[in-house]
């Protein structure tokens, strides 16, 4: 039962934290066209930070809390799937942590890249999620 209750944990966890690397580097994209100090700007500015700091990085330290006891209750330390998957976890938390050292930028107003940047990187935790997903469904090592 306590499995269960860890994996629908760490399910709901990377939902939230899902939807927000979907949907920051989306705001990326509108506040890169936005002009400097407009209120425009100013908006995406509170919008940005507080998806990162409310949502997402206490969705992903959850996803981490829940993941590791999720593996360290299945034994799944060895598996070959589950070494794969934490790799592209990791790959995921580095996409967060990149997200938001532009969201510093961009709240600095030092932003220098074009929105079609940003939707080039909206689509990163997309596909490392695809991979994520068919790994634990299929286990195929």
């Amino acid at each position: 039962m306590l499995y269960e209750i860890l994996k629908a944990l760490h399910i709901v966890a990377v939902i939230a934290w899902m939807a927000g690397l979907l949907y920051l580097p989306r705001l990326f994209v509108y506040h890169a066209d936005a002009p400097i100090g407009s209120p425009q700007s100013e908006t995406f500015k509170v919008m940005e930070r507080r998806l990162l700091r409310g949502i997402m990085d206490p969705a992903m330290i959850l996803v981490w809390l829940f993941g590791l006891l999720l593996a360290w209750r299945g034994e799944w330390w060895h598996a070959g799937w589950w070494q794969m998957k934490f790799f592209l976890v990791v790959g995921l938390t580095f996409v967060h942590h990149l997200y938001g050292r532009w969201r510093k930028e961009f709240e600095a107003d030092r932003n220098t890249r074009p929105a079609t940047y940003y939707r080039w990187w909206n689509e990163v935790p997309t596909l490392l999620m695809i991979a994520i997903v068919f790994l634990v469904v299929l286990k195929p090592f």
